[in-house]
């Protein structure tokens, strides 16, 4: 493989060698460079044999330069080879529920431990094998993201429709022993991975050790679009009740445990079981904010904040505010608070159905 340059920054090691865009690297100390990690960890050296194509020649040098400082290169990808993707047939996949017609790049199903760690993509593991894990750990590239959804091994492999889904749970251990942080989710079905089950896999979880960083759980997201799949059915509010009431229980014992609560319902569960959201303290360092966990509590403290500073208003102002059908009760009731303190500000919340997905879905984004 080789990784083709897209930008060289002036004044670096790589300009000083007359590299240019358009060139390609190819290996350093003769590790062949599949990724922006491989090149990462091999050119983050003191001295180090590079081996390029220049001109469509290939060109050879000795590099010796300050360790910790970039090599110079950037690349319009990150992957130098083609994206790992999905070997899953998941009963809960939200891609395997959207509507015909969009564009091709939404159908594509990354498992990718490169994005995992580069982007925050949650990764099953399944399409990966030891010399993955091995190079995970010597690069020792943290935190990785793990779509874990159960520590049942029959479990785990029939709601991923793939026999390794058990086995490849052993990786986990393999990766915090290791000193891997480990972020890891939880999609939740109703009746399958849920209640007894749900307990099970928090305590195996937290049995592996504070390198399990966090652990939220999220809902199956359900669409219009389920023919010929795995029937779900959605939570409601008493089922989503449960789920709080198993997750916190397990955050309070993380907290007695290690001093960090780790365990997360995302917002979702509240606002189905018609719960207040908890206080910014409960999400600590807000580690899963991008999975919907303590988002509702961090935006609206911000707006609460906004609030409290001195706003002048000199005329009149109607403005409309769209939403999902499902954040637009705190929504309006914020508006509503912002017109009280500020009564020349009149806000009109549009909640909006969801009717391109249909089914459950009535987030805003």
């Amino acid at each position: 493989m080789a990784m083709k340059i897209d930008a060289v920054a002036p004044g670096s090691d790589a300009a000083a060698l007359g590299l240019a865009p358009g060139d390609e690297l190819l290996a350093v100390d003769g590790n062949v460079l599949n990724d922006a990690l491989d090149y990462q960890f091999y050119t983050d050296s003191p001295g180090f044999h590079l081996t390029a194509r220049v001109g469509g020649q290939m060109r050879e040098w000795e590099v010796e330069r300050q360790p910790g400082e970039d090599f110079g290169c950037s690349f319009a990808t990150y992957l130098g080879d083609r994206k790992h993707s999905c070997a899953n047939r998941c009963i809960f996949c939200f891609i395997d529920q959207l509507p015909p017609g969009m564009r091709s790049s939404l159908y594509f199903k990354d498992d990718d431990e490169r994005l995992s760690f580069l982007f925050g993509n949650y990764i099953t593991m399944t399409n990966m094998h030891q010399r993955e894990i091995d190079r995970i750990i010597k690069m020792h590239i943290s935190p990785i993201n793990v779509s874990v959804h159960t520590t049942n091994p029959e479990l785990r492999s029939m709601m991923l429709a793939n026999r390794r889904g058990g086995e490849t749970l052993a990786y986990l251990k393999r990766l915090v022993d290791a000193g891997i942080a480990v972020n890891c989710q939880l999609v939740l079905c109703r009746g399958v991975n849920d209640g007894d089950e749900l307990r099970r896999t928090l305590a195996d979880l937290l049995a592996l050790g504070p390198m399990v960083e966090s652990i939220a759980a999220v809902p199956c997201g359900v669409t219009d679009y389920r023919q010929g799949l795995y029937p779900q059915i959605p939570y409601d509010k008493a089922s989503s009740g449960e789920v709080i009431d198993i997750m916190e229980a397990a955050g309070d014992e993380a907290k007695a445990r290690y001093g960090r609560r780790i365990v997360y319902p995302s917002d979702e569960w509240y606002l189905c079981a018609g719960r207040p959201i908890p206080p910014a303290a409960f999400y600590e360092d807000f580690a899963q904010l991008e999975n919907g966990v303590g988002m509702w509590r961090l935006y609206e403290d911000s707006f609460r904040a906004e609030l409290e500073r001195a706003h002048v208003v000199y005329e009149e102002k109607k403005m409309d505010v769209v939403t999902g059908t499902m954040a637009a009760p705190l929504i309006t009731a914020m508006m509503e608070e912002l017109h009280r303190q500020y009564p020349m500000i009149s806000v009109t919340v549009h909640p909006i159905q969801n009717r391109f997905f249909g089914g459950n879905v009535g987030v805003a984004g």
